[in-house]
């Protein structure tokens, strides 16, 4: 037995060194290299997509061009990267609402491993946060929760209904044991112009846009989304903090064509894990997002989202009502 398993370890070796190998000694990139990203400029993907390319350039000495393609959810974005040669000249960087929740609301009908390559993780949005109205009148999960029960639906969620916000507003809403009305009001923008006017009690936001709205006590931050507390939200509570088994952070992921190089693959991977241990990256995505450094080479990143897609296609049937 103990033969069996030294040799099966030995190869296990001889496989991952070679794939190694490989990545090393594969010429990429030889150009610039695209970067379709599924947002409009300014926004946490953009701003994350343009942090990976300018470290990208300063490791490999190529530049990466970012182009925001907006539209049909993402799906515009998606279509252009699928039809583009697996060349590694062309990859996608957007996050698990494009590649899983896309699929959870119908907008899109196949697994995202079927016309996408994998390579990282590159970073994980860890600034969302809930986000209450003054007119609400809650401060926390007990309050939106005791709110609720004594009166279903009086608690109004702001939305984008179908996406990614949406799919947050409904598994709180059932660990939570309540039922909430659910309204289309747009981007974070739109969501924070109706939570200041009372048209709305909640919605879930990134922290930099509303935290000084919590200064003036004009909003509330009742939780924020992640599995353990992010500092740089300061005093903002976990849902796990309060009692509630929830968390939802937000991967932003690098994928290529299907039928990719795996060495191209392996590569991007690899100069991902270089870039995010430059302190100037991390200061980056501090300052720019209050975001800590995250990533996930590429077979990890692969189990991650296969696990996140299982748990959100249990909510495929409610977020397809669009209520």
């Amino acid at each position: 037995m103990k033969k069996t398993i030294g040799f099966t370890l030995a190869a296990m070796t001889f496989v991952i060194g070679s794939t190694f190998a490989k990545a090393a000694d594969v010429v990429w990139p030889t150009r610039p290299v695209q970067v379709i990203v599924p947002a409009g400029a300014g926004g946490d993907t953009d701003f994350n997509a343009r942090q990976m390319a300018r470290y990208f350039e300063k490791i490999t000495g190529k530049p990466m061009v970012v182009t925001n393609v907006n539209g049909g959810g993402g799906t515009i974005a998606m279509s252009q990267v699928q039809g583009a040669a697996p060349d590694g000249n062309t990859l996608f960087f957007g996050h698990t609402g494009q590649l899983i929740v896309n699929e959870v609301s119908g907008l899109t009908d196949y697994k995202f491993d079927a016309k996408f390559d994998i390579s990282c993780i590159a970073a994980v949005d860890k600034s969302v946060v809930l986000v209450a109205g003054k007119k609400a009148g809650v401060k926390d999960v007990k309050d939106v929760v005791a709110k609720g029960k004594a009166a279903p639906n009086s608690v109004i969620y702001g939305t984008e209904l179908g996406g990614y916000s949406h799919l947050q507003g409904l598994i709180f809403q059932k660990q939570a044991g309540i039922q909430m009305k659910f309204v289309d009001v747009g981007s974070a923008s739109d969501k924070i112009t109706s939570l200041l006017g009372g048209r709305i009690h909640l919605a879930s936001i990134s922290y930099g846009p509303v935290k000084d709205y919590q200064t003036t006590g004009d909003m509330a931050m009742v939780g924020q989304y992640n599995k353990a507390r992010n500092p740089l939200l300061g005093d903002i509570k976990t849902f796990n903090e309060q009692g509630m088994k929830f968390d939802m952070e937000k991967p932003y992921i690098v994928a290529f064509p299907k039928g990719t190089n795996p060495a191209i693959i392996q590569k991007m991977s690899d100069v991902m894990a270089q870039i995010t241990k430059d302190p100037a990256y991390a200061k980056a995505l501090e300052e720019g997002f209050k975001q800590p450094v995250a990533f996930y080479p590429t077979k990890e990143a692969i189990t991650e989202l296969n696990e996140v897609r299982n748990e959100y296609m249990q909510y495929k049937d409610l977020l397809r009502q669009k209520q």
